[in-house]
């Protein structure tokens, strides 16, 4: 189990890292990023463990890493996106000359 829970942070944090390099100005806060990369692929793992008891270090791993980039993703600040043009069916005036 001691080997699991290390397994996993270790992933979450080498995701968390991996999104901090490759989207940095998607994940504003980096701190915050490498803090709950680490926190949420234990708790998956943990999780994990429990439900399917010993002997299943691939499952665990693997959900590990699920639930990492599922909160991940939580924190995508959006940043780089252009806001959505709303279209009203009104049409626009004519630019005046």
């Amino acid at each position: 189990m001691l080997w699991e829970a290390l397994g996993s942070v270790i992933l979450g944090l080498a995701l968390a890292g991996a999104a901090a390099r490759w989207l940095p100005g998607r994940f504003p806060h980096r701190p915050l990023l490498l803090a709950t990369g680490p926190v949420a692929a234990l708790l998956g793992g943990l999780i994990t463990r429990v439900v399917t008891g010993p002997g299943h270090p691939v499952a665990v791993l693997t959900v590990a890493a699920a639930v990492c980039v599922a909160l991940l993703s939580l924190l995508h600040g959006g940043g780089s996106r252009s806001p959505q043009v709303r279209h009203t069916g009104v049409a626009a005036p004519p630019p005046a000359h």
